[in-house]
Parts: structure tokens; C-alpha cells; sequence
């Protein structure tokens, strides 16, 4: 199971995003006053369901004397209907806390979701399916958890992870071999460095020039069949080992690199292009 890296600015931006929706108080909540109620979370869509600790936290952040029990472990997978949380307490603070949290849990529930999916695509070839750095500003920590509970790995978190040199950073300093020697001056050991390949012959000099990792963006198929059993052999022959990954593929073609010899595929879909998963909160007075 994935695990969540609890953070004071984890918390923080908790603490903020329950301000954002409270801001000088919910004025629902006279309403009920001190009525202690009961609420449970449903799953309305089949999925992977993912943020029930995340909940828990905000309700505890909210008010204490709330009660949370988790049913469904993050990552696992969920059908209509199914029981997500139990919650007890003051039905204010139940309802204070449920739009902000639902919507949270329904965004990574969907990143999830369409991990899962995408990994699957992949089942049995030996290939990890892995993210990027495509991700929404401020919520980077809790989509690339998503990922991991949709069984996907995570990419680099920033960029003090690994060197990543793209074309950009070749067509501006003035080659690989000058950047490499650049970056390795200056890099801590052991950062690994990374090099996006365009075509056979960039990704051959890649290779030449002692990257650990290579990036084929956007090369067919049969393509990489082609080349990366030449890019392994050229690597041994120079007593290393290079890890090959596969960029800039359509997510329904994710199958057909299957049987490629490459470590690797990343991808921004499961971010950039995924729904929200249907969960909603009933209520019970005692």
C-alpha cells in the first residue's frame, strides 16, 4: 500500500483549504447546533478510491471530538455502493468539513482511478508505468501519491530529484557533452542524469556519453523494439547499466510497448486527464 508523507506543510495546506471554504464562518451552522450526528461515505461509481486518511485529518483539523473509521484502504478498488468512512460527531463540523473533503478524496480518487487502468494496460510486461511533473501547483505531493495508490511510480518530485537534460537545454548549451560535464561538476553524487532522445542517433549519443537514463519521446513501437536492445548492448559494453523509458504516448496505445525492452513509461495523463470519482456523504441524526 502506498504510504502518505505526512508534512507540516501538508497539514498546512489542509488548515488552508478548510479557511477557504469556511472563511468568517459557516453560517449553516446555528442551524443544527450542537446536534451530534452520523454520516457515511459512499462510493457512486466503480473505481480506486483514495484519500481516507486525507479525510480523517481534516475532520480531526476541523474539530477533535470528530470521529472517523476508515473502511477502504487507499488503493483499493471500489464499486457503487460500497462503504468508504464512518463519521460521528457534531453534525456542524460534519457538515463544515464535507464539501472540502469530498472534493479532495473525488480529485485523487480519479487520479487513481485512471492509474490503475493505465497499469494495467501494461500487467505482465514488466514495465512501470510512472508519472511526471504535470501536476496541479499545490496539490504535487497528493497526485503523485494518487499515482502510487493507483499502482503507478513516481517520476522525479522536482527538480532537485535528477538531472533531466531536453531540448531545450541542449539547443542551449551548446551539445550534450558540454552540458553533462556542466551538470556533473556541479551535481551532487549520486544524481542520476537523464537525457530526452528524439531520434535513434540522439539517444545512441546519449548513451555514449554515460547517461543512466534515456527518454525516447514519442518513438513508435517498433521503433523502440528496434533500438533498445542496441542501446542495453552499447551500454554493457561500456560496464553500465542504463535505465530506457518511453515518453509522449497516446494512453490507449499504452499496450502496444509491451513487449519492448524498456524499463519505463511515463506519462501526465492520469493528472491531466482524469474525472473526478462519484463519492457522496449521507447523513443521520442520532
Amino acid at each position: 500500500m502506498a504510504a502518505l508523507l505526512w508534512t507540516p506543510e501538508l497539514r498546512h495546506s489542509l488548515e488552508r483549504w478548510l479557511q477557504e471554504d469556511l472563511g468568517r464562518g459557516d453560517l449553516s451552522a446555528p442551524a443544527v447546533g450542537d446536534v451530534q450526528g452520523d454520516a457515511l461515505w459512499l462510493a457512486k461509481e466503480s473505481g480506486c478510491f483514495c484519500g481516507g486518511p486525507l479525510a480523517a485529518e481534516l475532520f480531526h483539523l476541523l474539530n477533535p471530538a470528530v470521529q472517523v473509521q476508515v473502511l477502504v484502504a487507499d488503493g483499493d478498488a471500489v464499486a457503487p455502493g460500497t462503504e468508504l468512512l464512518r463519521l460521528h460527531g457534531p453534525a456542524a463540523a460534519l457538515l463544515a468539513g464535507e464539501r472540502v473533503a469530498l472534493n479532495l478524496a473525488m480529485c485523487l480518487s480519479g487520479v487513481a482511478t485512471a492509474t490503475a487502468r493505465l497499469v494495467a494496460q501494461l500487467a505482465g510486461s514488466g514495465i512501470h508505468l510512472v508519472d511526471t511533473r504535470k501536476t496541479t501547483p499545490g496539490l504535487r505531493l497528493l497526485e503523485k501519491y494518487a499515482v502510487r495508490c493507483g499502482g503507478g511510480l513516481n517520476h522525479r518530485m522536482g527538480l532537485d530529484d535528477a538531472v533531466m537534460l531536453k531540448e531545450n537545454h541542449l539547443a542551449w548549451c551548446g551539445g550534450l557533452a558540454p552540458a553533462l560535464q556542466r551538470v556533473r561538476r556541479q551535481a551532487p553524487w549520486p544524481v542520476s542524469v537523464i537525457v530526452e532522445a528524439e531520434t535513434a542517433a540522439e539517444a545512441k549519443a546519449a548513451v555514449e556519453a554515460g547517461a543512466e537514463g534515456v527518454l525516447l519521446d514519442e518513438f513508435a513501437p517498433e521503433a523502440v523494439e528496434g533500438l533498445a536492445p542496441k542501446l542495453r548492448h552499447r551500454a554493457r559494453q561500456r560496464g553500465k547499466n542504463v535505465v530506457l523509458e518511453v515518453s509522449g504516448v497516446r494512453p490507449e496505445q499504452l499496450g502496444a510497448y509491451g513487449s519492448c525492452d524498456v524499463d519505463l513509461i511515463s506519462t501526465s495523463a492520469p493528472v491531466t486527464h482524469s474525472p473526478w470519482l462519484d463519492l457522496t456523504m449521507r447523513f443521520c441524526r442520532e
